[in-house]
């Protein structure tokens, strides 16, 4: 995925209030936002989806998680692979150390489905003290950060 165009692309959707989706196709992927708010610099995400529509890559699940991990950067916290279940041929990875206040502990989820087929990027928060479980947030990126964390997943 473009970087350079997807960054000028993000600053030319304009969302009117509320959570809205919007997609971008390039390069043999689509990237689909549910985003509860987006500007000229930064977007709110609720969940990012990378869908391949072009050809397979060839790669297995733990080799396009392993490859995340390492590269993937602009994210509040570090990604590693929590699990990898090559029967059903899904990863999972998790923030490294997730964001701390007080009680709150906060984390990225990356989940893949079909080696290199679809990612989805959600956060999560958790009270840990009140170890009630976990529930779905949004997360701010700026357009730089979610156009190399696309890239860092599509590579």
């Amino acid at each position: 995925m473009n970087a350079n165009l997807l960054q000028e692309k993000l600053s030319e959707w304009h969302p009117e209030g509320g959570r809205q989706s919007w997609s971008h196709a390039d390069d043999g992927w689509v990237l689909h936002l549910a985003a509860d708010r987006n500007d000229l610099l930064a977007t709110q995400a609720w969940e990012m989806t990378l869908t391949r529509t072009g050809d397979p890559l060839k790669r297995t699940v733990r080799q396009w998680a392993d490859s995340i991990a390492a590269s993937a950067s602009g994210l509040l916290e570090d990604l590693k692979v929590i699990e990898v279940d090559a029967e059903r041929d899904t990863a999972q990875l998790r923030s490294d150390e997730p964001s701390r206040k007080g009680p709150l502990a906060a984390y990225y989820e990356v989940v893949l489905h079909g080696g290199a087929k679809q990612a989805v990027v959600r956060r999560y928060q958790a009270d840990v003290k009140a170890g009630t479980g976990r529930v779905q947030t949004a997360f701010a990126l700026t357009h730089e950060s979610l156009a190399k964390l696309s890239e860092d997943i599509t590579s």
